[in-house]
């Protein structure tokens, strides 16, 4: 599979099989993230990989009921280590890093046959109670996302046309 047919083939999975994602996949989808690039390459990126029932089952209720999450065989914290390091760009380096480090996971789980779904419908302090994630504000919750094989079907993606949302040589209105 070539990236791009990776990257148009990728949907949010609200439904799956309760197969078990085999161990060699599911570790080249974490090999994906740890290869992902961050800024001044920190990698401040940590994952909690969550196949227990029912710590899925209380995942499901941090993040608003939603019961795929709890359906999902594999659910994923991305964490990051927060040492407040800001680009020269004025941005926060972790939540860019972090969601550079998802999106690899999502590509690499489409290459494997597996789906995904981002996750930020969630209660950063119930997840890391749950989770055993420290309490403090040096290490973020980014976000959730699970992992297994689908038992839905993409919809109709809607997306707005290039030409709304390129500009070229500068902002115009």
């Amino acid at each position: 599979m070539q990236v791009f047919e990776a990257i148009q083939s990728r949907y949010s999975v609200r439904s799956y099989r309760a197969e078990t994602v085999e161990e060699d996949r599911l570790g080249r989808v974490l090999e994906a993230a740890r290869l992902a690039p961050s800024a001044a390459n920190r990698q401040e990126w940590r994952f909690v990989v969550v196949s227990d029932r029912a710590t899925r089952q209380e995942l499901m209720d941090a993040a608003g009921g939603q019961k795929f999450v709890g359906q999902a065989p594999v659910v994923i914290a991305a964490c990051a280590l927060h040492g407040g390091h800001v680009m020269s760009c004025g941005q926060l380096s972790y939540p860019i890093d972090v969601a550079i480090a998802l999106e690899h996971i999502a590509l690499q789980a489409v290459e494997e046959g597996l789906g995904t779904c981002w996750i930020g419908h969630c209660d950063e302090a119930q997840v890391k109670r749950i989770l055993g994630i420290p309490a403090s504000d040096d290490v973020r919750l980014v976000g959730l996302m699970t992992l297994g094989y689908p038992a839905d079907s993409p919809g109709e993606k809607s997306r707005l046309p290039l030409g709304e949302i390129v500009m070229y040589e500068k902002w115009r209105p």
